[in-house]
């Protein structure tokens, strides 16, 4: 990768057995760790930091904030670590990961909702960590599959908790710290509830997040969609220049997102979608880190036409501000479920996360059949697998519903979406602002609403929804729910477009099975969602041991056609 933050708990000795210095910006440590960052934004405010010297050494590295001003954010984390200790971390501000070591001890810290993955393993050269899951591969003397981390994979398109597809590869959990022999948590992301006024609050913090972002620099870009989200940033920073969509130009989405553009004086540019969308080579599959699949990497194809320095976005926060893995009251219509505005009193946590995250249970049943080759039934994997990553939860949440939003951001699977963004171009995670991670930790659940974010939204800008997504032209979500319904029933009115391009289409447009797996055509008749996780993972497993690696290597394969009556989307 670009962007690459990787280390060693051992000397300068140790860590060049593994890595060149040269191939990195910087490299600091001492007799315990050491570390090599690379990042074309080292030394740029609010950016990657270095400090070596008679305090200790430290490194910062992704998009971090001191409080106040400071020149040097690692040196000021080396005098507030002096002072308190790990607390120190509780007031960096940002999307990071810091090294550092003083008087003997050295640590690995991660920010508090783990929006970058460390992976780390135990090796012959001692404990190695990094960024990029395949170079922490490489060092390893095997590379044995975990096998139930594979079927987490295929089934739900992300590796639950904090496994890797290798046995002996980690990552560090969710708010945490990794140290030669231990990892410890820490406390910074721990909901407790309060009163206050959520609408302002929020109102008032999304502007603050924003704007403290506005130094970044060159030429900036937004990936805009016609939704609620990614407006936020295009309202809050007059500076975006140009927006960016990936979209039929005719569609409903784009139409929206081109109206929304002009609205705020940046000019527009819509991808078509085409077999750029959904191909999945090495540049793409290497951001799925062996953990979550590619097709959240929406823009990947597109990134050399956009002529752009610093990239925005506004991923996430429908996760941290609206409630996305909240379990919502409602009922069944003509198959459909149409939410109320409020949450469900008794909820089922696992059925609530299987049907937010990417299961598909007549898909994943025919894969069963087809690939998988075990005795093992896919609905019963899955809801032990997310129950137990469900208990884990409590220890930081104080009811279901916050238990239930902590298991699904703790196991979020779009975030490849910024890697490969921040591998790119200069790219900011708004919703890693630590004031609004403490809206979402402070606000009860059932404030966490898209109506609570409307209202914070109108006061933000009175103009922010002039132009509404283009399937939500109501405030009220039930008006939506029931337009919707209407619109899909009643014969001769158009209904809403999907926001995304079909990848069924897609895929059978360009016949990617031939380009994918052209020798493989035990594949071939799996839904499409399942054949691009098998691409990722099997693909990102001949990266990292820089072999061909194919999935009768690790599946017992069932040849023969499978019924079609029994194959997903």
């Amino acid at each position: 990768m670009k962007k690459q933050f990787f280390g060693v708990f051992g000397d300068a000795d140790e860590f060049e057995r593994l890595r060149s210095p040269q191939e990195f910006d910087a490299v600091v440590g001492g007799d315990v760790a050491t570390v090599g960052i690379r990042d074309p934004a080292l030394g740029h405010p609010g950016r990657s930091d270095t400090y070596s010297g008679p305090k200790g050494e430290c490194a910062v590295w992704g998009e971090a904030y001191a409080p106040g001003t400071h020149a040097n954010v690692a040196e000021w984390v080396l005098d507030r670590y002096a002072e308190v200790g790990r607390e120190a971390f509780s007031e960096l501000n940002g999307s990071y990961l810091v090294f550092l070591e003083r008087d003997g001890e050295a640590v690995v810290v991660n920010d508090p909702i783990r929006s970058w993955d460390c992976f780390y393993a135990d090796t012959d050269h001692g404990r190695v960590f990094s960024t990029d899951s395949a170079a922490v591969a490489r060092t390893l003397s095997g590379h044995a599959v975990r096998r139930d981390a594979l079927l987490e994979f295929l089934h739900l398109g992300v590796v639950l908790g904090e496994k890797s597809l290798l046995e002996r590869m980690f990552r560090l959990p969710i708010d945490s710290a990794l140290t030669e022999s231990a990892v410890h948590d820490l406390s910074r992301f721990v909901y407790e509830p309060k009163e206050f006024d959520y609408v302002q609050e929020l109102a008032d913090r999304l502007g603050r997040a924003v704007r403290r972002r506005a130094r970044s620099p060159g030429r900036k870009g937004l990936l805009l969609s016609a939704g609620y989200d990614s407006r936020t940033v295009l309202s809050k920073m007059p500076e975006i220049e140009h927006c960016y969509t990936v979209g039929h130009p005719e569609g409903q989405e784009t139409d929206g997102a081109r109206t929304l553009a002009a609205q705020y004086g940046a000019e527009h540019t819509a991808f078509r979608p085409t077999h750029r969308y959904l191909m999945a080579d090495e540049s793409k599959v290497r951001y799925s880190q062996g953990i979550k699949e590619s097709l959240h990497i929406h823009h990947a194809g597109y990134t050399d036409e956009m002529g752009v320095d610093s990239m925005f976005h506004g991923l996430l926060c429908d996760t941290f501000l609206r409630g996305h893995f909240l379990a919502q009251d409602g009922v069944e219509l003509f198959g459909k479920t149409v939410p109320f505005r409020r949450l469900d009193p008794d909820p089922d946590p696992v059925e609530n996360l299987l049907s937010k995250l990417g299961y598909m249970p007549e898909a994943s049943q025919a894969v069963a059949e087809q690939l998988v080759g075990l005795d093992v039934d896919p609905a019963t994997f899955v809801r032990d697998a997310v129950s137990r990553e469900f208990e884990k939860a409590w220890d930081r949440a104080d009811g279901v519903q916050n238990a239930i939003d902590l298991t699904g951001i703790s196991n979020q699977p779009s975030t490849p979406f910024r890697t490969h963004l921040a591998d790119n171009f200069f790219e900011s995670f708004v919703i890693a602002d630590a004031e609004l991670l403490d809206w979402h930790l402070t606000t009860p659940p059932q404030y966490r609403n898209t109506a609570t974010f409307i209202k914070a939204l109108r006061r933000l800008d009175d103009d922010i929804l002039q132009n509404p997504p283009p399937d939500r032209p109501y405030d009220t979500q039930i008006f939506n729910h029931v337009e919707g319904f209407l619109r899909r029933k009643l014969p001769l009115v158009e209904g809403f477009e999907s926001p995304w391009p079909d990848r069924r289409d897609i895929y059978s447009e360009y016949e990617l099975d031939d380009v994918l797996f052209p020798d493989e055509p035990y594949v071939h008749d799996l839904p499409v969602r399942h054949k691009l996780r098998i691409n990722d993972s099997f693909g990102w497993l001949e990266l990292c041991t820089e072999r061909s690696i194919r999935p009768k290597e690790v599946f017992a394969v069932d040849e023969r056609v499978p019924d079609a009556s029994k194959r997903g989307a």
